[in-house]
């Protein structure tokens, strides 16, 4: 398993490299590599927490963080991204496991939610999250929304 060096920002404590750094990655996997057009500047990064994993002093994992009621009644990860060459190593579930306890940490009362790719439901499961929705469409991957209780450790 990968050990990463973890950072956890809001916006404003984000310097431009680092800022410019998950804008790449996110570039690199959600528009590259899945060949989705859409606009990932949504304006919700200003209110998020950012969590970034490092390897080597590269960003090699990243989430984005989200307080109840900005996008769901609950909190939210979302931008769940890991660098290709970092798959397949642990980091993903590091990358969660790290994004649910700062997450726990910030709102210990908050569900939180997430809008996960279908193929990536038996992870999420494994990690305490539950399906709440049925299959729909997101830049043309099929997503379904999951739910973790707050209560679950």
């Amino acid at each position: 398993m990968n050990n990463l060096e973890w950072q956890c920002l809001s916006f404003e404590e984000l310097d431009n490299t680092q800022l410019y750094e998950i804008m790449k990655l996110r570039s690199v996997v959600f528009v590259v590599e899945q060949d989705c057009v859409y606009l990932d500047l949504d304006d919700k990064d200003q209110q998020a927490v950012h969590v970034m994993g490092y390897s080597d002093n590269q960003l090699a994992a990243y989430t984005r963080l989200l307080a109840p009621g900005i996008k769901y009644p609950g909190a939210s990860i979302g931008r769940v991204v890991t660098h290709p060459d970092q798959r397949g190593n642990g980091s993903g579930r590091q990358l969660m496991q790290y994004s649910l306890t700062a997450c726990a940490e910030r709102w210990p009362d908050a569900d939180i939610t997430i809008s996960a790719q279908k193929y990536l439901e038996a992870f999420y499961q494994s990690l305490g999250f539950q399906t709440v929705s049925e299959p729909y469409m997101e830049d043309d991957i099929p997503h379904i929304e999951m739910l973790r209780p707050a209560t679950t450790d």
